[in-house]
Order: C-alpha cells, then structure tokens, then sequence
C-alpha cells in the first residue's frame, strides 16, 4: 500500500541517536552509527522522530510500504517493558529548539587590560555557536565554516577559571567525556573537517588519564579526513593550572 512515512537521509545523519529514543513504536535502530528504519510495519508516519534531528535528516514522504502494524508494536514494547503507543504529538516546524544549531554574535575578544585602580571587568560569555556537545553538533552547522575549532573535556570549564577568555574566545567550541559518553567522537570530528575548512584546532584536556581519549579523536579525525591543519593540545591540571600547551 502507498501511505507516508519516514525516510533517512544517510549523508546527513550525525548517528546522535536522538531520534531513536524519540520513537516509542521502535522503528529506528543506530546501525554503523547511522539511524535506519528497521521495519516499515513499525513506522506510523506521523514523524514523532522529525524534531529531535539537529541535522534535518529524516523526512515524510508517501511511497509504497507495509502497512504499519499496531499490534506488532504493542506486542515489541510489551517485551520491552515499555508503555504502549500514544498519540505523537505535531512536529515543530522549527525543529528541537534544544538542538537547532545557531551562530551566537560576540564583539572581537580584545586584549584583557586593567589600569590600576581600575574596577574589575564584567565577565562575558565568549561562546559563539550552539549546539556545542559533540554528539548533537550538525557536520554541516554553518558556523564551522572557516572556523577556528575547540575541542574541550567538560571538566576543563570547572577547572581553568578563565576559559572563557583564554581558549573559548573567536572559537567555535565543542564539547564532551570521553570517559562518560558511548562511542568514539573521532567519526563526527572526521565529517566535521572533512565537510568544512577548519583553519586550526586546539583540544583543551585534563590531566587525569582517561581525558586522553578527547585528543587521540581529535589526531584520528586528521588523519581519516587527510587534512593536516594547524593544532595543538593544551593539558590543565585538576588544581586549574597550566600543565602543558
């Protein structure tokens, strides 16, 4: 039968995984870090899935497919131990706010100067993009275009007081644990460089052995997309110092 359902654009998927905990029916599986419609009995077309996409990969259209089968369904979540199906609300038209990628703008980052006497500075955020988890980041996100990237551990923010000013300013950031969050980053870093002209990358670690992890994705990522860019890392200590950069 002709009836609409979903359909995944795989050069555009960012393997987030969003959209698979989106769909109560279980349509949508991560197979070699990309989602993909399992079953098309699974799917009822009305795009629960859509909104959660930060990359706008999946779409409706109208073409031959399964029937979508409620019972299959209930008798799946039934062994899953999860509630039943329920009415998907609409999608936003806008997408996940929560996700969509947007550039945020910033004066220059001046030279930080104080005369004596003077009252202190008021701090200002230097982020210039959102999102910046690495895992919700769209390789396409248009403020990666001819960007200055960095790539910093979560712990690096609590740790080094002056981030903000320091790495963080006139760079696009991104973020993540190596430790805590599933998987390699080194496959999103490779679509990142290979889809834009990064102009040079710095990895903001932390001592501890594990954060390790962050910049040996970075260095893979390089070496799979064959760019060899300007890069460094910088290693912070867990007193907040400067170990090496």
């Amino acid at each position: 039968m002709k009836r609409k359902i979903i359909t995944i654009d795989e050069a555009a998927c960012s393997g987030c995984g969003l959209c698979v905990d989106a769909c109560h029916e279980g349509a949508l599986q991560l197979v070699n870090g990309k989602a993909k419609l399992v079953s098309d009995s699974y799917c009822d077309g009305l795009g629960a899935c859509l909104p959660t996409c930060p990359a706008d990969a999946i779409h409706i259209v109208e073409r031959e497919a399964a029937p979508f089968d409620e019972a299959a369904v209930v008798a799946k979540q039934a062994e899953r131990k999860i509630a039943p199906p329920h009415p998907a609300p609409p999608p936003l038209p806008c997408g996940c706010p929560g996700t969509m990628a947007k550039s945020i703008s910033r004066p220059p980052a001046a030279t930080p100067h104080k005369a004596e006497g003077a009252p202190a500075a008021t701090l200002e955020s230097r982020l210039t993009n959102w999102p910046v988890q690495i895992k919700l980041v769209p390789p396409h996100a248009p403020y990666l275009k001819n960007a200055a990237l960095l790539i910093a551990a979560d712990c690096t923010a609590f740790a080094y007081p002056d981030i903000h000013q320091r790495f963080m300013a006139n760079k696009v950031t991104l973020i993540g644990c190596p430790k805590l969050d599933a998987g390699d980053y080194s496959e999103k870093l490779t679509a990142i460089l290979q889809a834009n002209d990064i102009r040079s990358l710095t990895v903001l670690r932390m001592e501890v052995p594990c954060c390790a992890g962050i910049a040996h994705a970075a260095q893979q990522a390089l070496i799979n997309s064959g760019k060899m860019i300007p890069w460094h890392v910088v290693t912070i200590g867990t007193d907040g110092t400067i170990l090496e950069e």
